[in-house]
């Protein structure tokens, strides 16, 4: 769809200086063969008077032909502008949603690890017997955070893939018509394999906590 810019070089031509038409001549009326002649002469004048402001307006169209062209070349290389500025926006929505993952993740490990640490913190105190053990309320608030923390990823998650499944599908659309480029690719986001690990690790975390199955126990 691009092409090459073409070179411009072209000049307005220059003003055709006015030049008068000719006068009629002053003919004897009595002498048709000498009239005659000199109408003839006038004539001719009068068509190399016209002749010339013809190629000035040739000249003059040429340029509105050259101008037209450069104008052509200036328009396909806007509209290669606005398919790039389209392409990279895809990219841009593309890392805010990284970004929201990513901010999604910070919560949930927040919640996880808090949770875990208050379960397992309890839980200790009460193998020593340095508090009641029949108090479950701070290990029933420990496993409600982590729960917490594996659904606020799960939705994370799911947003995630959601929002890059039809952002790439817009974007397969829109090159398949020709409105972007889309050269760059999408590689594969690290923030959605992290929030999976870390959700595989809460799923381990809670087992551990409610079942007392798993390697965290």
């Amino acid at each position: 769809m691009h092409s090459q810019s073409r070179d411009f070089h072209a000049q307005r031509p220059a003003h055709v200086p006015v030049t008068a038409v000719p006068p009629l001549p002053d003919v004897d009326p009595n002498d048709n063969e000498r009239a005659s002649t000199q109408y003839s002469h006038y004539r001719t004048g009068l068509s190399n008077h016209r002749t010339g402001l013809s190629e000035h307006r040739t000249s003059l169209s040429e340029y509105r032909t050259d101008l037209s062209m450069h104008r052509t070349d200036l328009s396909e290389n806007r509209t290669d502008m606005s398919m790039r500025r389209t392409g990279m926006s895809f990219q841009r929505t593309r890392l805010s949603a990284e970004r929201t993952t990513m901010s999604v993740i910070r919560t949930a490990l927040s919640l996880i690890g808090f949770g875990f640490t208050i379960f397992q913190f309890f839980g200790h105190l009460q193998t020593s017997q340095m508090i009641s053990s029949t108090s479950h309320a701070p290990r029933n608030f420990g496993t409600a955070l982590v729960a917490m923390g594996l659904i606020l990823l799960t939705m994370g998650i799911v947003y995630h893939l959601r929002m890059m499944l039809e952002l790439r599908g817009q974007r397969t659309s829109m090159r398949e018509q020709g409105l972007v480029h889309a050269e760059s690719g999408f590689p594969v986001s690290m923030a959605l394999v992290t929030a999976v690990m870390l959700w595989a690790l809460g799923v381990l975390a809670i087992a551990s906590m409610v079942f007392g199955v798993g390697t965290l126990g």
